[in-house]
């Protein structure tokens, strides 16, 4: 397939010719894809349509909401609920599963997504996505909130868009990570970016300081070794980077590398991670890996883990191979015992700033 000449479609039919329920699966995405056209029209006009700001209300996660969340969430909704291609459908912006009005056919699939992924930022005009997963379903009846609770492991596809000085749409199908960008003047996303590759390697990193204090060992360790550059033990310099955009910060890895840390932390003893596993850290952790990435909590592979909750939280490690790679190690070594020569003197027992326990 040569970039620039495929639209969205041709891709989904080449891409699935041998795929269980290959039209239908197709269809979804195309639905899905959009869903993403009329959000990336909403955040493109902003204050002008009278999008941006916040409601007096919150979502099921606690957050105030943005103008955009709700827009975003129904743009999803309207295009997906009516074409019997779904079963139901989740969205971090509700306690429950979606269920299929009646009257409507369902699908073999369910859809999760996260409308708008770092909508924060909308306000101050910085790049935000939407990010999706999908499912299958075949049971005749329909679908339990138990349903939804497939790790990550059982995807069938799973995507993002990326709304930035052009929109673009990033999704695998289990062949490889490919890009997309929209085409205005047509209405069609265009095969841009096929096979998209993150370099094993990388001098850059993206983590929230403002969590330092919070933050295990291992993580300390890592972030203290790459701040330290040529004179550290990693002999380079690294550069940080923070959007504060989970679909924002993945990009810019698939596009030229680097790792992604949110990382399990005791600031808030009743959540492991911060990020949610079935709306944000499944359907990204595939995308890494089909290209060429790694996803993991610190501890276990990312995708391998069994969702208990629809809006469980979990520790997010994920980008390049080989840096990915050495944070697992540096996480087994605290664990077992054997990173204690590697504490800086600044995180001992008599510290101020002593390191929080596993």
């Amino acid at each position: 397939m040569q970039p620039g000449r495929t639209t969205l479609s041709k891709f989904l039919i080449q891409q699935l010719s041998d795929a269980q329920d290959q039209g239908r699966l197709a269809a979804l995405l195309v639905d899905v894809a959009a869903a993403v056209k009329a959000i990336s029209a909403m955040t493109a006009k902003g204050a002008l349509g009278g999008f941006l700001g916040a409601l007096e209300q919150t979502n099921v996660q606690g957050e105030q909401q943005k103008k955009l969340d709700v827009l975003a969430h129904e743009a999803l909704i309207h295009a997906c609920d009516w074409g019997g291609l779904v079963a139901g459908m989740a969205s971090e912006e509700l306690a429950a599963p979606y269920g299929i009005p009646e009257g409507y056919d369902r699908g073999p699939y369910l859809l999760v997504f996260d409308p708008l992924d770092g909508s924060s930022n909308t306000d101050v005009n910085v790049s935000v996505g939407t990010i999706f997963s999908v499912l299958r379903h075949d049971a005749a009846q329909a679908p339990q909130t138990a349903d939804y609770l497939q790790p990550g492991t059982r995807q069938v596809a799973a995507g993002y868009a990326i709304y930035g000085p052009a929109t673009m749409l990033v999704l695998t199908v289990g062949k490889g990570t490919h890009g997309f960008t929209l085409d205005r003047e047509i209405g069609n996303f265009i095969l841009t970016h096929p096979d998209l590759r993150i370099p094993e390697q990388t001098s850059e990193f993206a983590i929230n300081t403002s969590n330092t204090r919070f933050w295990e060992p291992p993580v300390h360790r890592y972030v203290t070794e790459c701040q330290a550059g040529k004179a550290g033990v990693r002999g380079r310099d690294f550069n940080m980077r923070w959007i504060a955009s989970m679909v924002a910060e993945v990009h810019r890895i698939l596009m030229r590398g680097g790792v992604f840390m949110y990382p399990r932390d005791s600031k808030d003893a009743t959540r492991p991670g911060r990020l949610r596993l079935m709306y944000e850290a499944n359907p990204i952790g595939w995308l890494v890996e089909q290209a060429g990435g790694l996803a993991s909590t610190g501890r276990q592979r990312l995708l391998a883990v069994g969702p208990e909750d629809l809006h469980q939280r979990v520790p997010v490690i994920l980008g390049s191979r080989e840096e990915v790679e050495r944070i697992e190690r540096y996480h087994r070594e605290h664990d077992a015992g054997a990173d204690r020569p590697f504490y800086s003197p600044l995180f001992n027992e008599r510290s101020l700033f002593r390191a929080q326990a596993a």
